[in-house]
């Protein structure tokens, strides 16, 4: 152990000291909890306090976040849980595929902008019989506003 001793993970943790081995600011874990992502509890002095099992939840935000999870998505998820509480296994796995769908479908719609942009920046729309962005007489449009090519499933 080299001579350090074991942590404690049943301990509460500071703010502070949450922001440290969390790897974020401080206010990052004030905006986590006035948007109900964790909870922390308060001291005698009312200085917050939060349990060890807000690193994993921080990592699981961070991470999710990342890969375009919006955070009222992740708060959803997050929340069919016990406050703080440490997730078994079984939850994780139930956390993960709830997502896999999520992040599959935006794999599948980010390689396709990926290969279809690569085409439009090869091709100066000098072609746009081929062009697959091309909306003639804006027939698109009658569906409504937005990227409908590039969102189609």
């Amino acid at each position: 152990m080299n001579g350090k001793r074991p942590m404690d993970f049943s301990r509460m943790l500071t703010v502070g000291e949450v922001a440290h081995r969390a790897g974020v600011a401080v206010s990052t874990i004030h905006f986590y909890e006035s948007r109900g992502l964790i909870a922390s509890t308060r001291n005698a002095g009312n200085q917050r306090r939060f349990p060890s099992a807000v690193l994993r939840y921080i990592a699981v935000i961070k991470v999710a976040q990342r890969t375009g999870i919006p955070l009222e998505e992740i708060k959803e998820t997050l929340c069919r849980y016990p406050p703080g509480s440490k997730l078994s296994a079984a939850q994780w796995h139930e956390l993960s595929s709830n997502w896999r769908k999520r992040l599959n479908e935006r794999i599948t719609k980010l390689e396709r902008l990926r290969d279809e942009l690569d085409r439009c920046i090869g091709c100066g729309c000098l072609s746009l019989e081929d062009c697959p962005l091309r909306n003639p007489l804006d027939v698109l449009g009658e569906s409504g506003s937005g990227p409908h090519l590039l969102e189609r499933p």
